[in-house]
């Protein structure tokens, strides 16, 4: 039995999942639309305490959960799955279609489950959904990425089932709560463990930079919005407060934009990213107050918009032109103008520039880790935040763009169709709503505070332009070493290459060994064995099988002959031979009688 009183977002998804393999005609595109336009109705006129169970085995299933904290996240999932789909209208590929609405359906799923069996349904659904939107790109290099990514994601899994089965053990319920940083049981760290694998927490974050950027252009939109952002939502809501995770995040955001600023490749360039900004929300979940938490809330609300428009417009390049390098690439700002232009906005947002959205979110989470004096966790964040401007706001528009050789400029575009400009119109106009009126992000953060966060500051803007200018100035002074060449960075995915290629040589060759020795056994003791006892079954067969029946026969004979013989037709000899048995019938019944 099923109790709800809201729509949930979900299903629409899944219905479209289900329905796409059975349409027909030209007009089936405009469907796709349709789960996106439900979902945001919906999430848009959700009230707290709304809730969908299912009681199912025993078992109560918290399907729907809406606070403030999954509304904020169902929200801005909600926006970006209409700009996504938008974007991908195009499409000719029905799978992909069916694979991303499998993906976001699970990632509404996994934000309003109130219980671990819900959440781990929903958390593999997106894993499924995702492996597919990688495969689909249909190359080696993708058919690889997306084995490997399924690898990773089922030993996240993995991780999660047997962290929940371990705590209902323990607890005897599967009730998604909050864990206190001083409960160290053992399946609370299981459960960290899988959470931290989705969120790409370093040095779990291989299968990010290796799937992302070979993933389709559509699908990398979708997979750069939901994966991790569902990761930070089950963080805040499960762990927040635990010192680790500001530790890890402070790290993340050093580390992914480290990366960043030498990768050549577009797509990869802002898959570390990912990294590095997902860093910020999970560090301030880590720090643990009221401000850090909005400040990471906010932050992924305004990194979805950002960087699906950044995926957006690097899928529009990799889309004209064929290729994402930047070493092949230049001179697209008068071929692509209106790419250029959007793209630019969601750089400037991520880079935190005053009147874009990541000002008034990125700021938050600094001020709030200063404010319960984690200032090296400040130091750090503020320090990631130079390198993004130099990557994502100089390094790649200015290669792409304005670069490049001439033989570069004189590529044969392949037009850009209406449907890409308009997913991305979409988020660069958030992005600079939400900026300039920051109010709208404000009012949907689900922490209270004592005092309500103010980004217009005079502090804070010179704080963003000095950084932005120190970024300028860097990437002038370094502009020969960070130059994009052709090569390949190494990252800790050759380190998982090579525990498991080690793995399964040791795994490998003692079978090999015991397979050998097992083969001599066989060859030596077994098929000797059986020989003989083939031998010993033949020589029976002939002697003793053949002597039975052979003798057999010739007693029937036997008795054939003597009875034909008997048979000749004189009536005195059958008389003397019934007399004769009749005699001697009755002697054997006097004697044993």
């Amino acid at each position: 039995m099923a109790t709800f009183n809201f729509l949930h977002p979900a299903i629409a998804f899944l219905a479209l999942a289900i329905a796409l393999p059975f349409t027909r005609g030209k007009q089936w595109r405009w469907l796709l639309l349709l789960p996106p336009v439900i979902a945001v109705y919906s999430v848009f006129t959700m009230s707290f305490g709304d809730n969908l169970t299912l009681h199912w085995l025993g078992q109560t299933l918290q399907l729907g959960r809406v606070d403030k904290l999954s509304l904020i996240f169902a929200q801005v999932f909600a926006v970006m799955s209409l700009a996504g789909m938008l974007f991908a209208m195009h499409v000719d590929d029905k799978l992909q279609h069916m694979m991303a609405a499998l993906y976001v359906s699970g990632g509404f799923g996994c934000v309003f489950a109130g219980d671990f069996l819900t959440l781990f349904l929903f958390w593999e659904l997106m894993s499924i959904g995702s492996t597919f939107l990688v495969f689909c790109n249909r190359t080696r290099e993708s058919t690889y990425a997306a084995f490997r990514y399924f690898l990773y994601h089922t030993a996240g899994g993995l991780f999660l089932l047997g962290g929940m089965l371990l705590r209902y053990k323990a607890t005897g319920t599967f009730e998604f709560t909050h864990a206190a940083p001083d409960m160290q049981e053992t399946y609370n760290w299981l459960i960290l463990i899988g959470f931290c694998v989705n969120a790409a927490v370093v040095p779990l974050h291989a299968w990010l930079p290796d799937a992302y950027p070979r993933g389709t252009v559509t699908g990398s939109v979708f997979m750069c919005a939901f994966t991790t952002k569902t990761a930070v939502y089950v963080l805040a809501r499960g762990f927040a407060g635990w010192e680790i995770l500001a530790v890890a995040g402070t790290i993340m955001a050093l580390y992914g934009v480290l990366y960043a600023c030498i990768e050549n490749n577009a797509r990869r360039i802002l898959s570390y990213h990912i990294v590095s900004q997902v860093g910020y929300m999970v560090a301030g979940i880590g720090v643990g107050t009221a401000m850090t938490l909005n400040g990471a809330s906010a932050h992924a609300y305004a990194h979805i918009l950002y960087k699906g428009l950044l995926f957006m417009g690097a899928g529009c390049v990799l889309y004209a032109t064929g290729t994402a390098k930047l070493d092949k690439l230049g001179g697209l700002a008068a071929r692509l103008p209106w790419v250029m232009v959007l793209y630019m906005v969601a750089a400037l947002s991520i880079s935190g520039m005053p009147l874009f959205n990541g000002f008034i979110s990125k700021t938050m989470t600094i001020a709030g880790a200063a404010e319960a004096h984690r200032y090296l966790v400040a130091l750090g964040l503020e320090i990631a935040a130079v390198g993004t401007f130099i990557s994502v706001g100089i390094k790649l528009p200015y290669f792409a763009f304005w670069g490049g050789k001439a033989t570069d400029r004189a590529r044969v575009l392949k037009p850009i169709p209406w449907n890409m400009y308009g997913g991305m119109a979409i988020l660069a106009i958030l992005c600079i709503a939400q900026g300039i009126f920051p109010g709208i992000l404000y009012a949907y953060l689900p922490f209270e505070v004592e005092q309500q966060f103010v980004p217009w500051t005079v502090w804070n803007v010179m704080q963003s332009g000095m950084l932005l200018g120190f970024a300028g100035l860097a990437f002038y002074l370094m502009r020969k070493v960070i130059t994009p060449h052709e090569g390949l960075n190494l990252d800790f995915d050759i380190v998982y290459r090579a525990i498991g290629a080690a793995a399964l040589a040791f795994v490998c060759k003692p079978i090999a060994w015991i397979d050998d020795r097992w083969t001599n056994v066989y060859e030596t003791i077994g098929l000797r064995s059986l020989m003989a006892a083939a031998f010993g079954s033949s020589v029976f067969d002939r002697k003793a099988i053949d002597g039975v029946v052979d003798g057999s026969v010739y007693g029937v004979g036997a008795i054939g002959r003597f009875t034909a013989k008997s048979h000749n037709g004189d009536l005195q000899r059958y008389l003397g031979m019934a007399v004769i048995l009749i005699m001697v019938a009755f002697g054997l019944y006097w004697y044993l009688g």
